[in-house]
């Protein structure tokens, strides 16, 4: 059974949530499972932006065909190439034989490194090309590494809607709520939002500022994304968030204390400092168990918070490897612009927290904080004063 919705007059949804997948690209937890949109559009010509994941490939052809009533398809605009929304070009091509694929000409070598092999079909677009489709005319925007080399978007200069191809995501099954203003966003949606941005595209920040500096000249309604909700309002919520993520500034002044611990001594110690901060008058303070948090939500929170400890044990005179996982994570996805704390322990050679100062030294605009601490397998009376001087920094840094 066909399950669709109107975005425009003309214009619909004929995507699918999946709620059964459990790891997004096989690493990130989905636990709220993900949509997967795709977007028809209904004038003199019919045009399919974007296809879908194999896995709700049967629902999607349920909702083309619902919406096209026997008419058939002249173009599939393909803005991203990446297989959770290209999977099905060949199912459409099956049965629309006569369909016209749209795409840059990256994107059409990267078909063939996917073996589809559809080279009589394939229209090459160019940044600024347009396109007439009716009373509908697009043109196309390359918005490179956001976050495949191939990406572009496509804007219907007719109706304000940008198509935005991986942009503007977020993780997340739509349970029959399509827009943005039929769910409360900041409540349920930011931090799924966050995690998806931080991880999947993170890393390409000047690329996405470059992305926000185009859809500043254009005159965008409603902002279609190829996973999440679509939105109709409040646009300027969202791209604020976009351009903050994406210069890597934080979105609070709080702190994010991130402990490994063996046998509960560096948590006692992280909980410590968490209290010490909260009597101080800093409560904005959240703490993470490294060997218990999947390290996607651990860069989700490190892009929220302006000033993160980080509380490692030694283990085998290296990094606790779960620690050392997520500093290498947060040096992948050049995170920048944050205050770090350090927090060492060992019982006889302790040199966690000069590894990390180590690795931190390689960031961006990162600024590790003088006051550290090294313990001696556990916090004692006369590493109080030292725990005390830590917390003041990190208040004082904030100011």
């Amino acid at each position: 059974m066909y399950c669709v919705r109107n975005i425009t007059e003309d214009l619909y949804w004929v995507g699918g949530s999946d709620r059964r997948l459990a790891l997004f690209e096989n690493i990130h937890p989905i636990p709220r499972g993900v949509s997967y949109n795709s977007y028809l559009l209904i004038d003199k010509k019919t045009v399919l932006f974007d296809t879908v994941d194999w896995s709700i490939c049967r629902q999607f052809i349920e909702n083309i065909q619902s919406v096209l009533k026997g008419k058939p398809l002249d173009y599939l605009v393909i803005n991203h190439m990446e297989p959770d929304h290209a999977a099905c070009i060949e199912e459409i091509i099956l049965r629309y034989p006569n369909v016209k694929i749209v795409c840059n000409h990256k994107a059409f070598l990267f078909m063939h490194q996917f073996g589809f092999h559809i080279d009589e079909n394939v229209i090459e677009v160019n940044e600024g090309d347009t396109m007439s489709f009716g009373k509908h005319i697009v043109t196309f925007v390359a918005a490179p590494m956001v976050h495949w080399p191939e990406a572009m978007v496509t804007f219907d200069t007719t109706n304000g809607v940008l198509f935005s191809a991986d942009a503007f995501g977020s993780f997340g099954s739509l349970d029959g709520q399509l827009f943005n203003d039929e769910v409360n966003f900041d409540r349920d949606w930011i931090d799924d939002a966050r995690r998806y941005y931080t991880n999947i595209v993170g890393k390409y920040g000047p690329h996405v500022q470059d992305l926000l500096r185009k859809a500043g000249t254009i005159d965008i309604k409603i902002i279609c994304p190829l996973h999440g909700p679509v939105w109709r309002n409040d646009l300027g919520y969202f791209l604020g968030k976009y351009d903050k993520w994406s210069r890597y500034e934080p979105e609070e002044k709080g702190v994010m204390i991130v402990y490994g611990t063996m046998y509960g001594n560096t948590e006692a110690a992280a909980s410590d400092l968490a209290t010490r901060l909260v009597e101080k008058g800093m409560t904005n303070v959240v703490m993470y168990d490294v060997s218990k948090t999947h390290v996607s939500y651990l860069i989700s929170e490190t892009f929220k918070y302006s000033n993160v400890v980080l509380a490692s044990v030694t283990y085998n005179l290296k990094i606790y490897p779960p620690m050392l996982a997520y500093i290498m994570d947060m040096k992948a996805l050049n995170v920048q612009k944050r205050n770090f704390t350090l927090i060492e322990n060992g019982s006889w050679a302790p040199q966690s927290g000069k590894l990390m100062r180590e690795l931190l030294g390689d960031m961006k605009e990162i600024t590790i904080l003088d006051n550290e601490i090294s313990l001696n397998s556990s916090m004692k009376e006369d590493d109080v004063d030292s725990m005390d001087a830590i917390a003041e920094s990190i208040i004082e840094s904030m100011k």
